[in-house]
């Protein structure tokens, strides 16, 4: 009767396996004569001169045990009916001299590995050093001068995983000292750079010749749109056939509409399979290195005027709000642009009279982390040894609460500070009336707590977008505003930029991925056009102050001056207006509390 494989290589209930050491006999139990009672030495030369033969191979293949298990396979392989399968006699007598071998050889091959496994017990174990051996090696070192030779050993070990993510975070310092201590200049260096890569690639461009994208621009935006009414309609068969559509114009390295359509397919079908909002938490999360967020950072300064004219209209409304006074008191929610506030310190170590003394008190978000780069202590501790090295008295205090529950009692102020309150783009992530009908509005009351702090200026920055009522709507306002963000991108940062990518598909592209695949409390941003944050304001008892006409004209120059033609800046009843090709992208003003009745 034939073998199975697993009666093959399952061992039976069969007599003891005869040893593969030829030379020691075996007892009726089944032990060898030398398993207790012959000395090792019997043993150990045996494998010794095995293993130190060079012709090991010949003799180990002239062995008798090994002949006699190689005897059976060579019946199979010489008989005339291994092979190709001619007939069915063929294939019933190969079988037959198959099924004969392998009965005849299990038992040798038994009696091989038996012999092997015999063989392993004797020879060394741990890359050299069998266990009992180990051990008593490792006491004796112990108890040596090679103890110390170990703990070099693992010292150097530790060291040399360090140097591996060394050249990373001095890269992450250098960078990090360069926008802080000397942020113009690396600002100017960064234009200087993106002016040669976009002339590159222009010239790359002309080469090759321009294509007509209109049409395919109209097509994407078209199926985005269907695909999104197809979703929120629940038409998943239609959904799932515009998705595959959307997918073949989508590349997160190609042109302006290939790469929102790279960003939007994501977020729609996050939606379409009901992973929204485990996918947006992901993304939300710090998964960039330090020195991938910096660089993407300084490519956004280095390309577009936005935040230039945020940080510039920021630190020159405070300057003149100093003009005087000794004491400031800086009150940022978010610290959304942390390394702007060195910039500022330069300024007040230079001005005329000295420096003043500064005290900032960031509000960090309670849920989200305000910054990629660092948490708001490490903060703290890089603008403290930056003010020190300007010359500046300075205080850092970092407080994390519900921005609605922070009131003038968390700020420890005086009558002697100016007070500056600062919102960089954070009140967007604020719940709105839309979602909780019954509670307080935390936006309403946010600002509520902020006329009662009666400060001297609330500089606002916003996003100016709205979402609606309806996903359909929301989905639309936030195609127009992505592809004029994404348009913006592709006409002034080099297509191959990997930084650019981190932009788009990285830190743009989350905000829109929880937008398009998130609906109530998962939404993070909850944006409104600046009129209606003029009318929110007003409602909570602030008043808005007029523009300097001083601080406009320089903001003006320099975005004629130093960015691409189609950015844009304006003002509209007293706000600082800035977009790109007629579009509306961000807005600026600042405020006072009204009168003391109103407290």
């Amino acid at each position: 009767m034939a073998i199975t494989p697993e009666e093959f290589f399952v061992e039976e209930q069969s007599p003891p396996s005869p040893s593969i050491f030829l030379h020691v006999s075996m007892k009726p139990d089944g032990r060898s004569e030398g398993d207790h009672d012959a000395p090792r030495d019997m043993i150990l030369p045996y494998i010794s001169r095995v293993l130190m033969e060079d012709d090991i191979d010949d003799k180990i293949s002239d062995h008798p045990r090994l002949l006699q298990v190689q005897q059976p396979f060579a019946q199979i392989l010489s008989s005339p009916s291994f092979g190709a399968n001619t007939d069915n006699t063929a294939n019933s007598s190969g079988e037959n001299a198959l099924d004969s071998a392998l009965s005849k050889g299990a038992g040798v091959v038994r009696a091989f590995l038996k012999g092997m496994e015999e063989a392993n017990m004797l020879l060394p174990k741990n890359n050299g050093v069998n266990e009992s051996s180990s051990k008593s090696g490792v006491k004796k070192r112990y108890n040596s001068d090679e103890h110390l030779e170990e703990e070099e050993e693992v010292r150097r070990t530790r060291k040399s995983v360090v140097m591996i993510k060394e050249p990373e975070d001095i890269c992450a310092h250098e960078m990090l000292d360069d926008m802080m201590l000397r942020s113009d200049e690396t600002c100017i260096r960064g234009m200087e750079k993106l002016r040669i890569a976009m002339a590159k690639e222009v010239e790359k461009s002309s080469r090759k010749g321009v294509r007509n994208s209109v049409r395919n621009v109209l097509d994407i935006h078209e199926l985005l749109t269907l695909c999104a009414q197809a979703v929120a309609t629940n038409d998943r068969r239609r959904a799932h056939e515009l998705l595959k559509q959307i997918k073949q114009h989508a590349s997160e390295t190609g042109d302006a509409t290939q790469r929102l359509a790279q960003c939007f397919a994501k977020g729609l079908e996050a939606r379409l399979v009901g992973t929204g909002s485990q996918l947006s938490q992901f993304l939300m999360e710090d998964h960039l290195s330090i020195v991938e967020f910096l660089k993407a950072y300084n490519l956004y300064m280095a390309a577009c005027c936005f935040n230039n004219v945020l940080l510039i209209f920021s630190r020159m409304t405070i300057m003149q709000a100093m003009v005087g006074k000794r004491r400031l008191h800086i009150v940022d929610y978010g610290m959304r642009h942390w390394f702007h506030w060195a910039g500022l310190l330069h300024l007040l170590a230079t001005r005329e009279g000295g420096p003043p003394e500064v005290k900032i008190t960031a509000i960090g978000h309670p849920h989200l982390r305000p910054c990629p780069a660092e948490q708001v202590e490490e903060i703290g501790c890089r603008l403290t040894k930056c003010a020190h090295k300007f010359g500046v008295p300075f205080n850092f205090h970092a407080m994390r609460k519900n921005w609605d529950a922070v009131c003038i009692e968390d700020l420890n102020t005086d009558t002697e500070e100016v007070l500056i309150v600062n919102d960089h783009f954070n009140f967007s992530s604020l719940m709105d009336e839309s979602i909780f009908f019954d509670d307080p509005n935390p936006k309403d009351t946010v600002l509520h707590n902020i006329r009662k702090m009666r400060p001297h200026v609330f500089i606002q920055s916003i996003l100016n977008c709205s979402y609606g009522s309806s996903y359909l709507s929301r989905f639309r306002e936030v195609l127009f505003y992505y592809t004029a963000i994404f348009d913006m991108f592709d006409a002034t940062m080099p297509r191959e930029s990997k930084s650019r990518v981190v932009l788009e598909q990285g830190l743009f592209g989350r905000y829109a991925l929880n937008i398009i695949a998130c609906e109530g409390v998962n939404l993070v941003e909850r944006p409104e056009r600046y009129r209606q944050w003029q009318a929110r304001n007003q409602r909570a008892g602030l008043r808005k102050l007029p523009l300097e006409p001083n601080i406009v004209k320089v903001l003006k120059d320099k975005v004629r001056s130093c960015h691409h033609k189609d950015f844009f800046i304006c003002e509209d009843d007293q706000w600082l207006l800035q977009g790109w090709m007629g579009r509306i992208l961000f807005a600026q003003s600042t405020w006072v509390a009204e009168g003391a009745s109103l407290g």
